[in-house]
């Protein structure tokens, strides 16, 4: 079983968190959360309180799969304020493991320096943090080595299912869009 770990924080956007979530958990794969916040009880975009699994502090690139970084008001409010997410991002990185990241995640990224290079989407404006990636903003979603990006939460389902595939395989990730009669 694939396991990762999916970033929650204050103000995450709520399908780009939540729907990721339950999509990877019907796939089969173990999915821990994690916040950066001082409380493990959250608040997404909308309103829905939810409570992460444990702090990002806990979580070592060495014990997972992959990361997810969803968008979210949460990114251009902490951005600036904290590197443990880009810290994260470069741990995974350097072990060569998968990076998702959609809507405005991928802001984390360009800062980390993993867009440097890559062929990558975002949402909107979101490219101003990855000046040496390569931005394609016409893409839903977009797979470059280890990192998958996608433009909002209009995509999450090509999202999700590049996720599985690039961890398992095209037929498994096909399978998982059949079984929700996408």
């Amino acid at each position: 079983m694939k396991k990762g770990v999916l970033i929650l924080n204050n103000r995450v956007e709520d399908g780009e968190a939540l729907m990721t979530r339950a999509l990877l958990k019907r796939a089969g794969f173990d999915i821990t959360t994690a916040t950066s916040g001082k409380e493990l009880d959250i608040r997404t975009f909308f309103g829905l309180q939810v409570r992460a699994d444990t702090y990002l502090k806990n979580i070592e690139a060495k014990n997972y799969d992959f990361l997810v970084v969803p968008g979210g008001r949460y990114v251009s409010e902490i951005i600036d304020r904290s590197d443990e997410i880009q810290a994260l991002i470069r741990a995974f990185d350097q072990e060569k493991k998968v990076i998702a990241a959609i809507c405005a995640g991928p802001r984390f990224l360009g800062r980390a320096g993993v867009l440097d290079g890559k062929k990558f989407t975002a949402f909107t404006g979101s490219d101003q943090d990855a000046p040496k990636g390569i931005y394609k903003p016409k893409l839903k979603v977009v797979s470059d080595q280890n990192v998958i990006t996608a433009r909002g939460a209009g995509a999450i389902y090509e999202f999700v299912s590049e996720i599985v595939s690039s961890l398992t395989d095209r037929k498994q990730a096909k399978k998982l869009l059949s079984d929700i009669l996408y």
